[in-house]
C-alpha cells in the first residue's frame, strides 16, 4: 500500500478531478478503431500530448497515459508486441511533457497515472491463461511504467476479479505507488461474468490496492446504483469513471443522452455519495469533465465517506475453413481462372422490387455471372440488398453480390447482420467505407463508422476462421466470399494504392474498381498493382454513359467519380439523346475491350438498372 503518498492525502480533503476517454477523442480525430491505439504514442505524439492537454485545460488533475491496451498479447495481433517497453514509456513521456507545459502555464499541475487495461483473453479460472502467464505479461507492461515514472497506477474495465486481482499482483511486485483498481459491471450491477457487487466489493478490499471502484459500463446510471451498495462496505477512496450512457431512441431518432450537463449531474450525486475520485469513460471529452468540475464544485462535498452510508486475442477455435472454391459459384469461377460479369442493380426506394426483378432476369438469361446490389449508394435510403437479394436468388435463380457499409451500424450490428447472411445463404459480400450521410437524403442522419473496410474485411475473416470480433467462437465458421473496393482514378492515388493493400492484407479474396474511362489512369494502377506480393482477381468498373447531362452528374456530383474531359468532349459531340447513349455505350466497351486481358471479370453499373444497356456493353465477353 501507498499510505503519505500526496494524491492519497489529498483525496481525505477533497474530490479529485480524473479525464475522460482517449479512444473517443482520437475516433473524433480520424483515428478508426482497427488501428492500434496504444501505437500512436510513438507513430503521433502530438496528438496524443494535445488530448491530454485538453483535458489539462478542463480542469482535470489525474490524466492517464495513452498505455490501456500496451500489454503483449493485445499488441501482439498489431504485430507489436515487442514494443511493450518502447510503446509504454512514450505514453508515460507524452503526458509529462502535457504536464510540463500546461504547468509552465497555469502554475498547476497534475498526476499520471500508468494505465493497465484487461489482456483482451480470459485467463484462469473462466479462461485458457494460465494465472501465472497472466500475471508475467501484466508484469512486463507494469516494469515498463514504473521504469518511465508514472505516479500511480490505474487498472481499468476488468471484467472478472481473477484478471484484475494478476495485475495487482504483477504491479505490485515492481512498484509501491498508489493503485487504483477498477471493475466494469452490467446494467444489472455484476460484473461481465456474473459476480456480485457484494463479491466484488469484499474482493477489491483484500488486494492491496489503493483506491477501488467502476468504470466503463453503461453509464452513470448504472455504476451510481453499485456504488451504493460498495461505499458502506469498504473504508478505502472510491474512484468512478463512467461511459457517457449508451444511445437511446427519442422521438423516433437514436441520441446520446448522457450529455455533458447530464453527465455532470450525475457527478453531484456521486459526490453526496461519498465517491472520491471521479472522472469519464468511453464517450466523455473535455467539455464533460468541465461540467463535472463545476458539479464537484457546486456540492461543496470533500469526497469523505458520508453517514448514509467493467480486436480480443484469445486462440482461434480449430474449425477448418471454407475452402475458396466452395464459398460461391463466384469464387469457383475467379478461382478457375475463368472471366466473370457482373451487372449492378440498385434496390428499390420502396417496397416495390418488379422491375429489379425483370432486369435481373435479363441478366441471367444472357448469362451474367451475378448481380451487385448497392447499400445505400450515394447515402439514399433504399431496401435492404440482403432483403433484395434472397428474393434475386430465390426468385430469379442468379447469384448475388451485397455491398455493405461500415457507415450504419455499429460493430454488433455487423457482426449481427453477417451471421444472419450467412444463415440466408448470401456467400459474396463486398465491403466498403460508405458514403457520409451529408451526400444524401439525410444530411443529418447519424453515421457510425466504428470501423473502415479495412476493419470490416478483417472483421469478415475472423468470421470465416469461425470467430467474432472479440475471439469467441461462434460454431460453424461463416462461409463469405469477400471483396473490396477501389478507385483507380482517386485524386490520391498514393492513399489509394496504400489502403488497398491493407484491404488485401486484412483478408480480401476479390478487388472491384470504380467506374474507368482513362486507359493512362487505369494503366498507372496496374502498374502499381502488380507490385503486391498478393493479387486478388480484379473485376474493371464499367458505367456505361447515357447522355452528357449523366456524365455531368457523375463528375460533379457522386463522391470517387471523374470523367476525363477527353470523355466529356466525347460526350457533348452527338447531338440527340439516342445517340449520346449509344456514343456512351461504345465508349464503356473499348474500355472493356482494351483492359480485357488485364482483369479476370468486369462490374457493369447501368444507369437507370437498365439491363439492356448493360448487355450493350458486354455481351460479347460473357463466358457460357
Amino acid at each position: 500500500m501507498s499510505a503519505g503518498h500526496p494524491l492519497l492525502e489529498a483525496l481525505q480533503n477533497r474530490i479529485i478531478l480524473g479525464d475522460g476517454a482517449m479512444g473517443t477523442m482520437l475516433y473524433a480525430k480520424g483515428v478508426y478503431i482497427n488501428r492500434c491505439y496504444d501505437a500512436l504514442n510513438l507513430e503521433s505524439p502530438a496528438m496524443i500530448q494535445g488530448i491530454h492537454s485538453e483535458y489539462l485545460q478542463a480542469g482535470c488533475e489525474l490524466i492517464e497515459t495513452n498505455t490501456f491496451g500496451a500489454n503483449r498479447l493485445r499488441l501482439k495481433t498489431h504485430g507489436l508486441d515487442h514494443q511493450v517497453e518502447e510503446i509504454n514509456r512514450a505514453g508515460v513521456e507524452i503526458a509529462r511533457k502535457a504536464v510540463h507545459e500546461f504547468s509552465q502555464k497555469s502554475l498547476k499541475s497534475a498526476w499520471i497515472a500508468g494505465s493497465m487495461g484487461p489482456l483482451g483473453v480470459n485467463s484462469e479460472p473462466f479462461g485458457p491463461l494460465k494465472h501465472v502467464e497472466a500475471i508475467s505479461i501484466f508484469e512486463e507492461q507494469a516494469r515498463a511504467l514504473e521504469n518511465a515514472g508514472v505516479d500511480l497506477f490505474i487498472l481499468e474495465t476488468f471484467t472478472h476479479l481473477s484478471q484484475l486481482e494478476a495485475a495487482v499482483t504483477a504491479v505490485r511486485s515492481v512498484s509501491s505507488k498508489p493503485i487504483i483498481g477498477m471493475m466494469t459491471i452490467t446494467e444489472e450491477g455484476t460484473s461481465l461474468l456474473q459476480e456480485s457487487a457484494e463479491t466484488m466489493v469484499n474482493a477489491l478490499n483484500k488486494m492491496p490496492i489503493d483506491i477501488i471502484g467502476l468504470n466503463c459500463s453503461n453509464g452513470p446510471s448504472a455504476i451510481l446504483d453499485t456504488l451504493e451498495i460498495f461505499r458502506p462496505l469498504t473504508q478505502k477512496p472510491i474512484a468512478t469513471f463512467p461511459n457517457a450512457g449508451v444511445p437511446k431512441q427519442v422521438g423516433g431518432r437514436y441520441i446520446y443522452l448522457s450529455t455533458p450537463e447530464y453527465f455532470g449531474s450525475f457527478a453531484k450525486k456521486f459526490a453526496t455519495l461519498g465517491v472520491n475520485l471521479i472522472g469519464g469513460c468511453c464517450g466523455t471529452t473535455p467539455t464533460h469533465m468541465r461540467r463535472t468540475r463545476d458539479a464537484i464544485l457546486s456540492t461543496g462535498h470533500s469526497g469523505k465517506t458520508t453517514t448514509k452510508v467493467f480486436e480480443s486475442t484469445k486462440p482461434a477455435p480449430q474449425i477448418e475453413e471454407v475452402p475458396l472454391a466452395k464459398k460461391s459459384k463466384l469464387s469457383s469461377k475467379l478461382g478457375a481462372k475463368k472471366f466473370v460479369v457482373s451487372v449492378e442493380i440498385d434496390p428499390p426506394k420502396g417496397t416495390a422490387f418488379a422491375k429489379a426483378l425483370e432486369a435481373a432476369k435479363i441478366c441471367k438469361d444472357a448469362g451474367v455471372d451475378c448481380i451487385n446490389i448497392a447499400d445505400g449508394p450515394r447515402a439514399s435510403a433504399r431496401m435492404s440488398p440482403m432483403s433484395m437479394a434472397v428474393i434475386l436468388e430465390r426468385d430469379i435463380g442468379i447469384e448475388t453480390i451485397i455491398h455493405y457499409c461500415c457507415r450504419d451500424r455499429n460493430l454488433l450490428g455487423m457482426q449481427s447482420d453477417l451471421l444472419g447472411a450467412n444463415a440466408l445463404g448470401l456467400r459474396n459480400v463486398l465491403i466498403i467505407t460508405g458514403d457520409p450521410p451529408k451526400l444524401g437524403d439525410y444530411p443529418e442522419a447519424a453515421s457510425v463508422f466504428d470501423v473502415d473496410a479495412i476493419g470490416l474485411t478483417k472483421i469478415v475473416r475472423k468470421l470465416n476462421l469461425g470467430m467474432d470480433l472479440a475471439g469467441n467462437a461462434i460454431g460453424k465458421p461463416t462461409a463469405f466470399h469477400q471483396g473490396v473496393g477501389c478507385n483507380p482514378g482517386t485524386l490520391n492515388f498514393e492513399e489509394e494504392m496504400n489502403r488497398l493493400q491493407q484491404k488485401v492484407d486484412a483478408g480480401a479474396e476479390y478487388i472491384l474498381t470504380q467506374p474507368v474511362y482513362d486507359h493512362k489512369t487505369f494503366e498507372k494502377f496496374l502498374k502499381r498493382f502488380k507490385t503486391f506480393a498478393k493479387q486478388p482477381p480484379l473485376l474493371i468498373g464499367i458505367c456505361p454513359l447515357a447522355s452528357l447531362k449523366n456524365a455531368e452528374f457523375l463528375h460533379n456530383e457522386v463522391p470517387g467519380m471523374q470523367i476525363p474531359e477527353e470523355i466529356l468532349k466525347r460526350m457533348s459531340k452527338p447531338e440527340s439523346p439516342d445517340l449520346q447513349r449509344e456514343e456512351g455505350i461504345k465508349i464503356a466497351r473499348e474500355a472493356l475491350k482494351e483492359f480485357r486481358k488485364e482483369v479476370q471479370g468486369t462490374y457493369i453499373m447501368p444507369p437507370f438498372n437498365r439491363a439492356d444497356i448493360a448487355l450493350s456493353v458486354v455481351q460479347e465477353f460473357i463466358e457460357k
